[in-house]
C-alpha cells in the first residue's frame, strides 16, 4: 500500500541539507518520491508501507542529524 506522509524537520539551514534528507530517504526501501523544503521545514515522502513505514523514515533523518515528527 502505497501513502503520502509529511514530516516536519528541524535543523535544516540550507539548500543541501534538504538535498541530504532526499538523498537518504531514497535509499530506504519503498519509498518512491521525497520532497523536501527548507522554506517549508517539512519533507513529504512517498512510499510503499508494506516496507517502510514513518518510523524508518524519521529514523533515516534523525541519522543525519535533523529532527523530524510526521505530522500528516
Amino acid at each position: 500500500m502505497t501513502t503520502t506522509a509529511t514530516f516536519r524537520v528541524t535543523g535544516m539551514h540550507c539548500g543541501s541539507c534538504s538535498l541530504l534528507i532526499d538523498d537518504v530517504l531514497e535509499d530506504l526501501p519503498g519509498v518512491h518520491r521525497t520532497r523536501t523544503s527548507v522554506k517549508d521545514g517539512r519533507s513529504v515522502v512517498e512510499l510503499d508501507l508494506a516496507k517502510s513505514g514513518p518510523a524508518d523514515v524519521i529514523a533515516a533523518i534523525t541519522s543525519v542529524g535533523y529532527q523530524a515528527e510526521q505530522i500528516a
